[in-house]
């Protein structure tokens, strides 16, 4: 991994120091990763793989939750320490161009599991390496893991990182994103109450 970059960033949930991760030394679209700089790494790390949501990080989109979930992530890390991963994996790695596809089909109805299907996509098509490869970079050894995906606590099996703890990061369900939320759990086995 290239660190292409690296500055200091202040939010309304504390400074964080911003840093641009690539696979090449010219990347456009690296991995940013923002962290805590009070953080101790030789400590188990509170750590965030958020990937890349678009029109609910940037746009509020309230069919997902994922805008919610990485505030609640960087409010969590800007007051008890800890690293967020944002890494360039839109749509479940689909892209943003087959993720307004995907919606469209949504919009007759269909899940979306069903909707990537229809349009001969892959269901879920994130990969997780780069980001344990970030966290190795930087000599962390255990971490707490804030998700309710499985598949990331799987990620780190055999990867020489501890998950010690996993932190869940659910939002109330709303109309619009009840079904997306019911389809995680049901499909995904993501661990939520939807209360």
């Amino acid at each position: 991994m290239y660190l292409q970059g690296e500055a200091n960033l202040p939010t309304k949930y504390g400074i964080f120091r911003m840093r641009a991760y690539a696979q090449v030394p010219d990347e456009q679209m690296p991995i940013i990763v923002l962290y805590n700089p009070d953080t101790p790494l030789q400590h188990p790390v509170n750590v965030r793989l958020h990937s890349e949501c678009m029109t609910g990080d940037l746009f509020g989109s309230l069919k997902c939750e994922c805008g919610e979930q990485l505030h609640l992530s960087m409010e969590k890390i800007g007051a008890e320490g800890g690293i967020l991963i944002y890494l360039r994996q839109e749509g479940r790695g689909i892209g943003i161009i087959n993720k307004l596809h995907a919606y469209k089909a949504q919009e007759r109805g269909l899940d979306t599991v069903e909707a990537n299907r229809v349009l001969g996509l892959e269901i879920d098509a994130r990969k997780y390496d780069c980001a344990i490869a970030i966290l190795k970079e930087l000599g962390i050894e255990k971490i707490r893991l804030m998700t309710n995906n499985p598949d990331k606590l799987k990620a780190f099996e055999g990867s020489g990182i501890e998950v010690i703890e996993r932190i869940p990061l659910e939002i109330s369900p709303t109309e619009d994103n009840l079904k997306y939320l019911q389809t995680k759990k049901e499909y995904f086995k993501h661990r939520l109450d939807l209360i």
